[in-house]
């Protein structure tokens, strides 16, 4: 792992084994961070223990999430009736990443509601991420915005990198910034390191899959070889989160690493 920083997300790697162990797991496989949208069936000192046993590193979590089939089970940034809802949930992310000393907050922004004017619920996003940076002000915590695919996520309220870099500029503050996964960018725009060298100085978190079984890199069409070169020659520093389901046991999957980063 020279030259770039890669994190484990416990959600999607190490499933063969209970989550609390996935953070032990996520070490003997070389790891020194790990992500993961949902610490919240746990309480906070528990992950922070599990994390120092494990020597590794918390990098990202996500605000909290509606059950599925509610409209906040993509997030509750846009929904103009559960401004409460965004708001409690902001403060609970922003507490527990404290604790667990983790230096991202994906902010997840949610499907437009029916009945409800994709204008409208765009406004109420900007308006409730530049409520979240005034929470997050010299927390030492950045926030992240995501834009997620149409095929996976239908009806985001992100169209795209673009939009998600007008709300960042329009917040215009420093601990706001985004998370370009190439997963999603591959599926909505591709044009991969165009976008990624376009929207570099906004951009603070990257993840990893590949298209289209969101399997490892190397397993589909992105040419994550020539990607990863760009994203180590352009001087990032930041984490990169591997994001994806293994094709097989998530150990045996790990030969990408040597095979394909710089």
């Amino acid at each position: 792992m020279v030259g770039l920083r890669l994190d484990a997300n416990l959600k999607w790697l190490f499933t063969e084994l209970p989550f609390v162990q996935r953070f032990e797991a996520a070490a003997a496989a070389g790891f020194s961070g790990v992500e993961y949208a949902d610490p919240y069936p746990f309480v906070p000192a528990e992950l922070a223990r599990r994390l120092a046993d494990a020597g590794v590193e918390q990098v990202l979590l996500n605000t909290p999430m509606g059950e599925p089939g509610t409209p906040g089970s993509q997030g509750y940034a846009c929904l103009p009736d559960e401004v409460p809802a965004f708001r409690s949930g902001v403060l609970k992310a922003l507490d527990y990443a404290t604790v667990l000393k983790a230096g991202l907050v994906h902010v997840v922004g949610g499907i437009v509601p029916e009945g409800v004017a994709p204008e409208r619920a765009f406004a109420q996003y900007v308006a409730n991420i530049a409520w979240a940076a005034e929470q997050a002000k010299g927390t030492g915590i950045t926030l992240v915005l995501e834009a997620q695919n149409k095929r996976s996520a239908p009806g985001f309220v992100l169209a795209g990198q673009a939009s998600a870099a007008a709300v960042v500029e329009a917040v215009g503050a420093d601990h706001v910034g985004l998370l370009m996964d190439f997963f999603h960018l591959q599926i909505d725009e591709g044009d991969l390191s165009e976008s990624y060298a376009r929207f570099r100085p906004l951009i603070r978190h990257l993840q990893v899959a590949d298209v289209p079984g969101r399997n490892e890199p190397g397993t589909g069409e992105i040419n994550y070889r020539h990607l990863f070169r760009t994203i180590l020659d352009s001087g990032y520093d930041g984490w990169i989160g591997c994001e994806y389901t293994p094709a097989g046991t998530t150990t045996d999957g790990l030969r990408w690493i040597e095979e394909l980063t710089p």
